[in-house]
């Protein structure tokens, strides 16, 4: 019988100050594979990249909006806070530890979260970010380190971990998503909780803490929606209907090629949900993913004036 509910986390999408540096650190110091350099749909003058494991697999991309002029945010509550990704071990952190001081990225340290070791470390544009370690793990399945990535496949990122929320209403957010998404709670404590998406661990998890701060602001260096994984057409329109019953507000379902999405808001959190595929690999072939700038069949017929506007950048690879 088909799972009707969300099977873990799809994707995450945040606001970057400059696509081409954003690149050369997600590919060149933390090893993620460049699976798609494409645009924002619903802002053809920018780019929308997608960074994941060897294939493109769902729950493994981080992507990117580089809107120009894009004020710097700032981070506080009412926002998704910070985003992690996974990590094979505990030898792994270490690796990644001794990596980032090699390139000189801002760290905390290791340390360790709900049992597991974790590693919080920050791009340059402030995004935040933090590794896990998969060794006590259980769950949601990693996805393909990248073969041909820099970082040695046994260390390599493979997956999304803890989607970490602020939130000043917390009891009311915290009930939206176990009453309306299906969460499980694993940890309820006064001031934070940990819940579990489809089969949970770290690549299905949501960290949400009680912050009372004042609100973030939206801008580069921080996170624009979270995406939760269906797994088909059948099903995200099962969740239009099920948003139209509760009276949720909601985008429809809209087509990404890619992949099917339908955004909602909790509060100030824009939450999307999207398909298992079709995914990365219908209009490109594995060995050169994310190479040429890729484009929808219904914006291909506006290629000459799209790369008139977004600037150019080398994202080739290949031999």
């Amino acid at each position: 019988m088909k799972n009707e509910g969300l099977l873990g986390i799809h994707h995450v999408t945040a606001m970057t100050d400059d696509a081409v540096r954003n690149y050369e650190f997600f590919t060149n110091v933390l090893g993620m594979r460049l699976v798609k350099k494409t645009v924002n749909q619903d802002d053809i003058h920018t780019y929308h990249t997608f960074f994941a494991d060897d294939v493109g697999s769902p729950g493994t991309d981080m992507t990117f909006f580089d809107f120009p002029n894009n004020p710097k945010g700032s981070p506080g509550s009412n926002s998704i806070y910070r985003t992690a990704f996974r990590v094979p071990d505990d030898a792994a952190i270490e690796y990644y530890r001794d990596r980032f001081d090699e390139f000189g990225v801002k760290h905390d340290g290791i340390q360790e979260l709900f049992g597991k070791q974790v590693l919080p470390f920050e791009e340059a544009d402030g995004q935040k970010y933090q590794l896990i370690s998969d060794e006590k793990n259980e769950g949601v399945a990693p996805g393909i380190p990248w073969k041909n990535g820099p970082v040695p496949e046994d260390k390599a990122i493979y997956g999304l971990g803890p989607i970490e929320i602020h939130i000043s209403y917390f009891e009311d957010f915290k009930k939206v998503l176990t009453d309306v998404y299906g969460m499980k709670p694993v940890v309820e404590e006064p001031d934070v909780a940990l819940l579990d998406v489809g089969e949970g661990g770290n690549g299905g998890q949501v960290i949400l803490r009680k912050d009372e701060s004042e609100s973030a602001m939206q801008g580069y260096g921080e996170v624009h929606h979270v995406s939760f994984r269906v797994a088909d057409h059948e099903v995200i329109k099962k969740w239009e209907d099920k948003y139209n019953e509760i009276g949720m507000r909601h985008s429809g379902n809209v087509d990404r090629f890619y992949f099917e999405a339908l955004y909602t808001r909790v509060g100030h959190i824009l939450v999307e949900l999207s398909t298992d595929g079709p995914g990365f690999m219908d209009d490109e072939p594995y060995e050169t993913l994310g190479e040429s700038l890729a484009l929808p069949p219904f914006l291909e017929e506006r290629r000459e004036y799209i790369e008139s506007q977004v600037r150019t950048f080398d994202t080739k690879r290949s031999k």
